[in-house]
């Protein structure tokens, strides 16, 4: 049941008058329980019109298909769907009923845990490149150590760097090209402020996720997973300095692994890749790994986080988790009638299940900083046939 608070915002509407009794006292025909029920009834019609009008609001800039050409008349521009637009129509013909987009909600959610200093940086950069016709969502988890400066230089510029560099590419992108060039020059950036961040660093795991793929650059021991018809599947590889292939790139650098407290490099760090670190190249490298995955109807969502998460549970039980959350087996029951304040609880359900897998994490004793995203990628038909719902 929905509250208002009268004390902010406009009061509550008048709902009786007041008039006097044939004894001289004040009379509203209604008893008071009557009263507050009447009360409360007009209070949540306002509210939920309210949420309705948010939702709508939200919802009108959705469409991500819109190729616009401005065809100017005096004072007036009226913008035109393009050719592009009206040939992706045709292969999609379920967006006429849908006006959520091509992509579904996200939930960020980024904790200290048991540190004594917060290191970790998170980027959701919704719609932050458009080319052509195509729209692309960019999400970021940056693990910092020795500090926070290079996780927090990295969550402010390393999307506008991609979408910088993909501005200057043809129409076919080459994404590895990009990313380890982006990588790089986010390493230079960072490096140019000499002793001041010469022992800070950060991991980086990035994706780009547009309509046809999503693509995944990692450096350092963060990790992307798809859950793809309810398999866990990695789209990184962690970058430990114990891996074989790490470990023998280091070595041919003429650095060395040292178990103290774990493998690390030169007995100090427990990642072999990453942005910043300048005291430790060239055995610690930007140059990410690039994985680009094609996107098909049974991809459901996908979860990017640091190893305060990947530490303490698996890939599986992390997938087990989000699927109940974003699909509605946990957390608050809806109604078989939804309002519209239950539908835009859906768009939270992501946030929910970032939320929920760190809560699972703290209680099984992680002590590093936890940062999640959970990106929902299941379309609107999918979606339906998951849930049970139908359009009206």
């Amino acid at each position: 049941m929905i509250f208002h608070n009268q004390n902010q915002g406009s009061p509550a509407p008048e709902i009786f008058s007041p008039s006097l009794d044939s004894g001289g006292k004040l009379s509203t025909g209604l008893n008071t329980k009557e009263r507050i029920d009447k009360v409360r009834s007009v209070v949540r019609r306002k509210e939920l019109r309210r949420i309705k009008s948010l939702y709508l609001k939200n919802s009108a800039g959705a469409d991500r298909d819109v190729c616009f050409k401005k065809r100017l008349k005096g004072n007036d521009s009226e913008p035109t769907k393009s050719e592009e637009f009206n040939q992706l129509q045709k292969k999609r013909p379920w967006r006429n009923d849908w006006d959520g987009g091509d992509f579904g909600s996200h939930g960020s959610i980024s904790v200290i845990g048991r540190q004594r200093e917060m290191e970790d940086a998170v980027a959701a950069e919704v719609g932050f490149l458009t080319k052509g016709c195509k729209r692309y969502d960019f999400f970021g988890v940056y693990d910092g150590h020795g500090g926070s400066r290079v996780a927090q230089a990295c969550r402010h510029w390393l999307h506008k760097l991609v979408a910088k560099r993909v501005e200057e590419e043809g129409e076919e992108i080459n994404w590895e090209e990009v990313m380890v060039a982006v990588f790089k020059e986010m390493d230079e950036e960072v490096n140019k402020n000499g002793a001041a961040v010469a022992t800070m660093g950060s991991t980086a795991t990035v994706a780009v996720v547009g309509e046809e793929a999503v693509v995944v650059a990692n450096c350092g021991d963060s990790r992307a997973v798809l859950s793809r018809g309810g398999v866990a599947i990695p789209l990184s590889i962690d970058h430990k300095p114990g891996r074989a292939d790490e470990l023998k790139r280091i070595e041919d650098c003429g650095g060395n692994v040292i178990n103290w407290n774990g493998q690390r490099v030169l007995g100090v760090l427990a990642t072999s890749r990453s942005i910043g670190d300048y005291y430790l190249k060239p055995f610690v490298i930007p140059e990410p790994e690039v994985t680009v995955t094609n996107r098909t109807e049974m991809d459901e969502f996908m979860i990017i986080a640091s190893d305060g998460l990947w530490d303490v549970i698996s890939n599986d039980l992390a997938c087990r988790i989000a699927r109940k959350f974003l699909y509605g087996y946990l957390g608050p029951r809806n109604s078989s009638r939804a309002t519209h304040g239950e539908e835009m609880n859906k768009e939270s359900r992501a946030a929910k299940a970032a939320a929920a897998l760190v809560k699972l994490v703290m209680a099984r004793g992680s002590r590093d900083n936890i940062s999640v995203i959970v990106v929902d990628l299941m379309r609107p038909e999918q979606y339906l046939v998951q849930t049970g719902k139908c359009f009206s």
